[in-house]
């Protein structure tokens, strides 16, 4: 018969077993036999140790179960490891789309991105900035519309800067990778012109200098082709119920003045627009056509499969995030600008003007 009892415990578990809670530097140098500056070469990996040392080290590491403390170590080399990124609505899928990217093009080099979001309430974004600034960033990202407020300035004096997406950031030592906005918005106008559209309306964002730039467009585009009569547009809030709002205003309106397409400030103002219209009892795109603007992963969702601008979110802030490491590398080198030709995606939502 066989009988089962307590096992006796093994020498690895009685070693963990025995292990102080809290491992210090000065524990292991002397588990090692050496002192703790040779510890932390070996923790930084110089290359002035001996073999031997290295091994010792090594092995009390193991033993005594130790882990660097990762505040500590960023004191000592003046590194955190962490990129602040603060963006200006978390709701907008443009920001879901625009942090893959940054959070691809970072994860080579180890450095973390910390997102905050400042649309949840304006007036956290100073205290945000301030928080950033506590936390000593290795580097600070501007995604979408950020005001240049006396917080964000005094952070991109201190801390290696990159603005991505939007047009508000001009110093000369903060790097930009954003979209063309002007030459989008006359690429999605051309489209709906090309189709027949006259009557073009335009569901305008409010936030920002990239959504001016393409209200400003779509206004001179409309005096250039003899259709200023036609131009009317409708600024609300950049989110889908704003879009839902605005293109509710456009169609209410006699047939006759009523848009037959509309271009939208974003993908999510277009989302709005759709279903504003479809409520209207009119149909997209046979009484009329819908545009956006950004080429989000939402548009090419399969219920909705929106025609919109391509401004390739993912390829332009992967090279936010490597316009950053060269920042960080070398602060004080000049101001690097990118803006990315974009291109149309026609999808379902846009046809030729109803012929009536």
């Amino acid at each position: 018969m066989t009988t089962i009892g307590p096992k006796e415990p093994s020498a690895a578990a009685t070693r963990h077993e025995n292990r102080p809670a809290t491992v210090t530097l000065r524990m292991v140098a002397a588990h090692a036999g050496v002192s703790k500056s040779v510890v932390s070469r070996v923790l930084q990996d110089s290359p002035h140790v001996s073999p031997t040392k290295r091994a010792a080290v090594a092995a009390a590491i193991q033993e005594l179960g130790y882990r660097p403390n990762s505040l500590a170590r960023s004191l000592t080399q003046r590194r955190t490891n962490i990129v602040g990124v603060l963006v200006h609505d978390l709701r907008q899928p443009w920001f879901v789309d625009a942090l893959a990217g940054l959070g691809a093009g970072l994860a080579p080099t180890g450095l973390l991105p910390f997102i905050a979001d400042g649309q949840l309430d304006r007036t956290l974004d100073d205290r945000v900035v301030r928080s950033f600034m506590g936390l000593r960033l290795d580097g600070f990202i501007l995604a979408g519309s950020v005001p240049e407020t006396a917080s964000v300035v005094a952070a991109m004096e201190r801390i290696p800067s990159v603005a991505v997406g939007g047009r508000d950031i001009t110093r000369q030592g903060v790097d930009l990778d954003a979209q063309d906005d002007v030459l989008g918005a006359r690429l999605a106008l051309d489209h709906l012109h090309d189709l027949g559209h006259r009557r073009i309306q335009h569901v305008a964002g409010a936030d920002g200098r990239s959504f001016d730039l393409r209200r400003e467009t779509y206004l001179a585009w409309m005096a250039e082709h003899g259709l200023s009569d036609h131009a009317r547009v409708a600024p609300e809030a950049t989110s889908e119920p704003g879009g839902y709002s605005a293109t509710r205003t456009l169609l209410d309106v006699s047939t006759g003045l009523r848009p037959t397409a509309l271009f939208a400030g974003n993908d999510a103002l277009a989302v709005g627009a759709l279903a504003a219209v479809r409520d209207a009892g009119l149909g997209v795109p046979g009484d009329v056509s819908v545009i956006g603007f950004d080429g989000t992963s939402l548009a090419a969702a399969q219920h909705i499969r929106l025609t919109t601008v391509d401004t390739d979110i993912a390829g332009m802030s992967r090279r936010a995030a490597e316009l950053l490491i060269a920042r960080i590398a070398d602060p004080g080198r000049d101001r690097t600008e990118i803006l990315t030709e974009p291109s149309v995606t026609v999808r379902g939502t846009t046809g030729p003007a109803p012929s009536a």
